[in-house]
């Protein structure tokens, strides 16, 4: 089994994943440090120096290479979803879990987190929470397909409410 954690950067995605991870007896995959690894170099700078368009080659790459995987608990990068028909790729290939929070705690949760996250780090609240709302509307639609969808306000919580959903009935959302 894989599980696939979809949301926006500060959802949670990495804290859950390891939690769930844990309660599954899985191991926990985050698919930055995967490209990280593989390039030798953080995310930003494949940025800078390749631009979107090499990243999000890399990473659908990075991605379809997990396949062979199993048990495994996978924190995709907030954008991973919207691009190179991965979220078609992650459906098919394992459950997907869209780890949804507010904007007003994702406005904190980042606020609190700036100085870690290249993208941001540069950014007013106010240009920050533009940054959030913009990225929100344009990502929405390919998060609300994943097969399931659980509020990520609480870690315990939702990583619980994951195992729960995963262990107790079929998917509900998305195109499963």
């Amino acid at each position: 089994m894989k599980i696939f954690l979809i949301g926006f950067m500060g959802s949670g995605k990495t804290s859950i994943g390891k939690r769930l991870a844990k309660f599954l007896g899985f191991d926990f995959i985050d698919l930055d440090s995967v490209i990280e690894t593989k390039e030798g170099k953080p995310i930003s700078k494949i940025f800078m120096e390749r631009g979107e368009t090499a990243f999000r080659i890399l990473e659908q790459e990075a991605l379809q290479e997990l396949v062979k995987e199993t048990g495994v608990v996978v924190a995709t990068g907030g954008g991973a979803p919207c691009h190179n028909n991965n979220l078609q790729f992650m459906n098919a290939n394992g459950t997907t879990v869209y780890l949804r929070l507010n904007q007003e705690a994702l406005l904190q949760r980042l606020t609190d987190a700036k100085l870690k996250r290249p993208l941001i780090k540069d950014l007013t609240d106010a240009e920050l929470n533009r940054f959030i709302e913009e990225k929100m509307l344009e990502r929405t639609p390919y998060y609300e397909q994943a097969h399931y969808t659980v509020e990520s306000a609480h870690i315990t919580n939702a990583a619980e409410r994951i195992h729960e959903l995963i262990r107790g009935s079929e998917p509900t959302g998305g195109k499963r």
